[in-house]
Order: C-alpha cells, then structure tokens, then sequence
C-alpha cells in the first residue's frame, strides 16, 4: 500500500479574492434606478460595477417580496406602461414573456 499526498491549489481562472457582500442600503438603491422608466438594467449594473444577472436577481427578488406583502383578497397594484397613444395596465403577476408579447402586440398593431 502506498500513500499519496495532494495539495489543492488554486485553479487557473478560479476568483482570487472573496465574494463581495453589498449592503441592503446599496441593493435597495440600484433595484430603485433598475425600476425606472426607460433604464437599461445591464448598462446600470456595469455603471455601478455588478454583474447585470445579479441586479436583475435583486430587482426580480423585490418583485416578489411585493408580491407576497400583498394581504390575500386585496387588489394587486397595477403599473401603467405607456406604448404610443395606448396605456397598458399590468399586474405583477403577468410573466416577463407575456409582456414582452403584449409590447410587441401593441407596437405592431
């Protein structure tokens, strides 16, 4: 029987430094500018120097937490999108796909 000693070392293009942790005050600001109006989400994202998927994460986990605060039996908020001379209405519930249909339904019509 033979004993074999291994090292683990750093594997080439593995992160070097640790995961960064952003405080709730930072997350709270960047998904506020990622909801307004006409933002470009990736083009915020690497302005504040995130990845894109992760505002995208935090902006789509406060959604949710809007959702569930809703108390059961009570109106969903509504948003307004403004497409030409139509205004669209939309609860929160509607699926990103969906609306990006209805937009395209609307822009073509």
């Amino acid at each position: 029987m033979q004993l074999v000693e291994a090292f683990v070392e750093r594997l080439d293009g593995a992160p070097v430094g640790e995961r960064r942790r952003w405080s709730d005050e930072f997350k709270a600001q960047a998904v506020a500018a990622a909801l307004e109006p006409g933002i470009n989400v990736s083009a915020l994202a690497r302005r504040l120097g995130i990845s894109p998927p992760q505002l995208f994460g935090w902006r789509r986990a406060f959604l949710n937490k809007q959702k569930e605060d809703v108390p059961p039996g009570a109106p969903l908020p509504l948003v307004e999108i403004v497409v030409g001379d139509v205004v669209i209405r939309v609860g929160p519930d509607l699926g990103d796909a969906a609306l990006r249909r209805l937009i395209r339904a609307v822009r073509s019509a």
